[in-house]
């Protein structure tokens, strides 16, 4: 089922801003690369797969109430709710109301001046790129290949665009997407990031 994106859209509703601060090693009419990576990059729901558990929503929250500071705690329990149901696409899961507001109350009490922690990117492709999800993998593994420094954020944003393709994830793939070794791919794969591979996989 896809995302039901008309509220976002109609009531500008940012959840998506490229880095602020820091600047591109390299920058072309459809990409910016960043050869150390970045944290500073936004994009949520940018990829087909769904919120799969607590921890997973209430980041998605936190990063919306830090992209939004014109929301007050009534408009951002709307936007919570839009996201927790289940029919709207966001989430694989349903969630009680009680334990919604208590996740809403707790987000809303955090001290944004720092920004929520975020996954490192490198690459970060430009809106209206024209770029198919083949060719992104392509670049990717190219730029992130020549580096030869794969990061587990490297691996998980390759993960996310092979479970956009409807394909299932593995180590071979991963490992030819990103030019490196199978070795390579199992020596910076956490366990976390195991079982997310798993949960991408059952989403097909």
């Amino acid at each position: 089922m896809s995302r039901n994106l008309n509220y976002f859209n109609n009531n500008r509703i940012v959840y998506k801003r490229n880095p602020i601060n820091d600047k591109p090693t390299h920058e072309t009419n459809q990409y910016m690369f960043f050869e150390q990576g970045t944290h500073e990059c936004y994009a949520l729901f940018a990829s087909k797969a769904k919120i799969t558990t607590f921890k997973s929503l209430k980041w998605h929250l936190l990063v919306l109430w830090y992209l939004n500071p014109q929301l007050d705690q009534d408009q951002f329990m709307v936007v919570a709710e839009i996201i927790a149901n289940k029919p709207n696409g966001f989430t694989s899961f349903a969630i009680h109301a009680d334990l919604l507001r208590k996740i809403v109350y707790e987000v809303s009490m955090l001290d944004l001046d720092e920004p929520p922690k975020n996954k490192l990117r490198k690459v970060i492709f430009k809106y209206g790129s024209g770029l198919s999800k083949e060719q992104k993998l392509s670049i990717v593994g190219e730029l992130i290949g020549r580096s030869k420094r794969i990061h587990e954020d490297d691996i998980y944003d390759c993960m996310l665009n092979i479970h956009d393709l409807g394909k299932k994830i593995n180590i071979k793939q991963l490992s030819l997407w990103l030019e490196c070794s199978t070795r390579t791919i199992h020596r910076n794969m956490s366990e976390e990031l195991k079982r997310e591979k798993e949960l991408l996989n059952k989403q097909l």
